[in-house]
């Protein structure tokens, strides 16, 4: 039988894993935050805090998708296992749609089916782990270090969603037990970041043609004080972050200059995840001098560390790796034009621009107009790059044929 084009076009969205979760992540990226700035600026009343609506939303709304999407079509072959059954991960992503509209519409009618839909919403990711997870024990790779870090991160995803759960569970059981800062940094250090570096210092050498040989203690080291950051930025000891803080950038730092990467002599698709990978040390380095900047200004500068990683480290490398797989699962070259260039340049941009925030709310600027620039920025960036990639997500490209 023969498959018209408009059958094709209308088939390709969900032929491949990434496709639907991709463009929900990014439908989450734009949607969430604009609702967030609502909040925080006070034109909105949501049923539970905007900082936590804040972090939960783009921790398992936005990027736990855009993995998900990035590993259920490379963990396969990471692992030398069998692809993903098309049928697990349709029925998964329509499941993650309606824990995210439940989620959403409940945030501004009714608690109640706001926390239904987060519910959906963990038993989703515990769907997502568990096929990762039978991935790894079924793959047929000789060395399963590098896919066992990637799973222990998402283990202490599952983690974090749920202490996510047990915060909004107090509105019914009123126990006045404080979660969040656990809750934020685990599922941030522990699973965000530290699942992100696992898969980047994986994949980046290799697509770098980086050939030195690895140091089997790296990742348990960086492990160990992750571990130790996630403590110690819970309990807020700030002269025990500032130490860990200079030990994780300069042991990886140190680390990724051992590597010889090609930083200056590659193209932009390769640049962009070389800047990601040394944001993370800078990151560190600049989270240490901000806390010590707090301890001896006594002040606070509004979640400065927390956002370099977030935008500095993990947005710039999702995006270099969301382009790289939208382009090469699409049948096209995995290589970076002049506009996905400069969406590469953007994100350095939002960096800067949420950096700045951070310092108007330390020294009392009074210029709260630069969260309304930031958070902007933030739109436009994931606007332009589904402007941009929406099309080959949903539709595919001339030159591919399912």
């Amino acid at each position: 039988m023969t498959v018209t084009n408009e059958e094709q076009k209308s088939n390709y969205f969900l032929s491949q894993p990434h496709q639907p979760f991709f463009i929900l992540g990014i439908v989450n990226a734009i949607i969430m935050m604009l609702v967030f700035a609502l909040s925080y600026k006070g034109i909105c009343t949501l049923q539970t805090q905007s900082l936590n609506f804040h972090v939960y939303s783009l921790v398992f709304l936005v990027f736990t998708y855009v993995f998900a999407g990035f590993l259920f079509t490379t963990f396969p072959r990471f692992c030398q296992s069998e692809v993903i059954d098309k049928k697990y991960y349709v029925n998964l992503f329509y499941f993650c749609v309606t824990g995210s509209l439940l989620f959403l519409v409940g945030s501004f009618l009714n608690h109640t089916l706001m926390f239904t839909g987060m519910i959906i919403l963990f038993l989703s990711q515990v769907f997502i782990v568990l096929k990762l997870r039978d991935i790894y024990i079924n793959g047929h790779i000789d060395d399963k270090k590098d896919a066992f870090w990637i799973l222990v991160a998402n283990y202490f995803g599952l983690l974090g969603h749920l202490l996510f759960l047990g915060i909004e569970l107090n509105y019914y059981i009123g126990l006045e037990i404080d979660l969040l800062s656990l809750a934020t940094n685990i599922s941030f250090y522990l699973y965000l970041i530290f699942l992100t570096f696992s898969v980047a210092q994986r994949m980046v050498p290799f697509f770098s043609h980086s050939f030195t040989a690895k140091n089997e203690n790296f990742v348990k080291i960086i492990f160990v004080l992750f571990i130790l950051k996630t403590i110690f930025s819970t309990i807020d000891f700030k002269m025990a972050q500032i130490v860990i803080d200079m030990l994780l950038g300069a042991y990886m730092l140190i680390e990724f200059r051992r590597w010889e990467l090609p930083i200056f002599n590659s193209p932009s698709i390769l640049w962009v995840l070389h800047l990601s990978l040394f944001w993370l040390p800078t990151a560190f380095f600049l989270s240490a001098l901000s806390l010590t900047a707090e301890l001896f200004l006594d002040t606070s500068f509004y979640f400065l560390n927390i956002h370099l990683l977030a935008i500095g480290f993990l947005t710039t490398i999702l995006i270099g790796f969301g382009t790289r797989v939208t382009l090469g699962h699409s049948g096209q070259s995995p290589d970076a034009d002049k506009l996905a260039t400069n969406i590469f340049w953007f994100v350095q941009i939002v960096v800067v621009l949420r950096s700045v925030f951070s310092l108007n709310v330390a020294f009392g600027w009074g210029a709260d107009f630069l969260f309304d620039i930031s958070f902007g920025a933030w739109l436009i960036l994931f606007l332009v790059w589904s402007g941009r990639y929406g099309k080959i997500l949903i539709f595919g490209s001339k030159s591919y044929r399912p």
